[in-house]
């Protein structure tokens, strides 16, 4: 069973900005990709950022340059670096793994974004 376990999450103020972790209990070239998605109140779970195996990143639209997906493969991590977080940002973020038929899930860390 694979784990993942996020971190890096909290309270900031518009503008300013934050680097979410994922660590992974395999090796990362064991998933086909990783990513981050995100979930506020009274919303559906999003895609926020995803890298594939060969490294290949990927971002919604709404990211809009703000956000930057990166791993370090000897560790098994994954990261999230956000900047000029938004109000409209705040919301549990979650780290997922993927392999065929099965995608894993981290228990998220909560980004506030608040004056």
């Amino acid at each position: 069973q694979v784990q993942l376990v996020e971190s890096g999450g909290g309270l900031v103020q518009p503008g300013e900005s934050l680097r979410l972790s994922c660590a992974a209990s395999a090796s990362i070239f064991s998933f086909s990709h990783m990513g981050w998605y995100r979930q506020a109140p009274g919303k559906e779970r999003e895609l926020v950022a995803r890298i594939t195996n060969s490294g290949t990143a990927m971002y919604a639209d709404f990211v809009q340059g703000r956000f930057t997906i990166s791993r370090d493969i000897p560790k098994n991590m994954i990261y999230l670096q956000m900047n000029g977080l938004k109000p409209e940002d705040t919301a549990v973020y979650y780290c997922t793994s993927s392999v065929p038929r099965k995608d894993y899930w981290g228990q998220g860390t909560q980004v506030t974004v608040a004056s």
